[in-house]
């Protein structure tokens, strides 16, 4: 087994000891010291090494605006500790605060990483940890800023503890087997956006005041367990939005005060069951789950659905397919009796489409939402259907009462 080197650099000045000739003069697997002042960015690191700051204190590497803080094109390297700020903000070239590229084993901890376009962008990184980091981007209209994380064929590896704030998206592409757990991620357009992607962890991670929290496309044996999803708002306003996912589990979520809770894109020529949404408390949402195209191939069980202005939405004329299995859910709208006493309704829970959600299909007719003349015309179809309605969900085993 190769023995390590440890040299100890302590750096007190830019002008007498610059940080890039310290990379460049330590040895491999060697540990660098920094006194918490400033040090000039535009650095490269080429070998295994480790950059930590010498006190509690931060030091701060400055980078000068043009291109990345920090390039690592090494395996075995550690940042630990430092402030890191000052990327380029070119979007066609990706300026980063941290660029990594075909490299294992990193370690990025502790880092607060600000006015940088992009935070971390990665390239082909495996087995590595990026932990208790704070990300945030330039301050520039939500569009105009780039990704906290970009990772991109990346397999792997851990992202815990990071606070992700007011960055424009946090994008998974080609990218497998990486966990997401205890982190935040708060005031960004796309917090989640995992793309052709499969067998990756999102748990225990909260989201908050993002325009969609969680974005799945072409992502395939994806769980998302025991997250908590509030307050998805701006023009989309989405917690989950699900398009073309395969084994997709969505499990003992809390999903509360979103636009739209979860957003359903069901193709309709794709076959199996794709989606396992069980245990999720889903309230106080403007639309529980909404259906674009079909509503087909959903496994929907045991969740607590209750307080939302909708359960059920389809923006797509269409029926309730016989591929999907719902049951044991609670639903507070559910009217119906429970004559054995065993908590299940004693007929099915049926959500259909009347009269009063003709805006699903034209928004225009929103305005008249809740009005006393949406609310006669929903009456008098339940009473006496002049048209038949849509049939969008029906819970054959609801239950009754639970603990809220």
């Amino acid at each position: 087994m190769k023995s390590f080197l440890l040299c100890i650099f302590f750096i007190s000045s830019i002008l007498a000891s610059p940080l890039q000739d310290a990379i460049d003069n330590a040895s491999a697997y060697s540990t660098i010291k920094l006194s918490p002042l400033i040090y000039s960015g535009d650095i490269t690191i080429n070998k295994p090494l480790t950059i930590i700051s010498a006190t509690d204190k931060k030091a701060t590497i400055q980078g000068s605006g043009l291109g990345n803080v920090i390039n690592i094109n090494s395996s075995d390297v550690t940042l630990k500790n430092l402030n890191i700020l000052g990327s380029g903000g070119k979007m066609y070239e990706l300026n980063s605060a941290i660029y990594i590229s075909k490299a294992s084993n990193i370690k990025i901890d502790g880092c607060n990483i600000k006015d940088s376009l992009y935070g971390i962008n990665m390239e082909m990184v495996k087995n590595s940890i990026f932990s208790n980091n704070y990300i945030t981007s330039k301050n520039l209209p939500i569009s105009l800023r780039g990704d906290a994380l970009k990772i991109y064929y990346s397999h792997n590896n851990i992202f815990k503890d990071n606070t992700i704030e007011k960055s424009r998206d946090v994008t998974l592409d080609y990218s497998h087997n990486n966990i997401f757990e205890k982190n935040i991620f708060k005031d960004n357009r796309f917090a989640s956006h995992i793309s052709l992607s499969k067998k990756n962890i999102f748990k225990n991670n909260l989201y908050k005041h993002n325009s969609v929290s969680i974005m799945l496309m072409g992502a395939k044996d994806t769980n998302v367990t025991a997250n908590t999803i509030k307050s998805s708002d701006g023009a989309a306003g989405i917690g989950v939005m699900i398009g073309g996912v395969s084994n997709f589990r969505f499990e003992k979520n809390i999903v509360k005060f979103n636009a739209k809770a979860i957003y359903i894109d069901g193709k309709e020529k794709a076959k199996g069951m794709k989606r396992y949404i069980s245990y999720n408390d889903i309230s106080y949402n403007g639309e529980a789950i909404h259906f674009h195209a079909s509503i087909k191939d959903n496994n929907i069980t045991h969740n607590k659905i209750y307080g939302n202005i909708d359960d059920i939405v389809k923006d797509i004329e269409g029926r309730f397919s016989k591929t999907n299995f719902v049951e044991y859910n609670y639903w507070d709208n559910y009217m119906g009796f429970d004559r054995d006493t065993n908590n299940i309704g004693d007929n099915s829970h049926q959500v259909y489409q009347y009269a009063d959600q003709l805006w699903h299909h034209n928004h225009k007719l929103k305005f008249f939402y809740a009005s006393p003349i949406m609310s006669l015309m929903n009456f008098l179809a339940k009473l006496a259907p002049f048209i038949e309605p849509n049939l969008l969900m029906e819970d054959k085993k609801p239950i009754v009462e639970i603990e809220k």
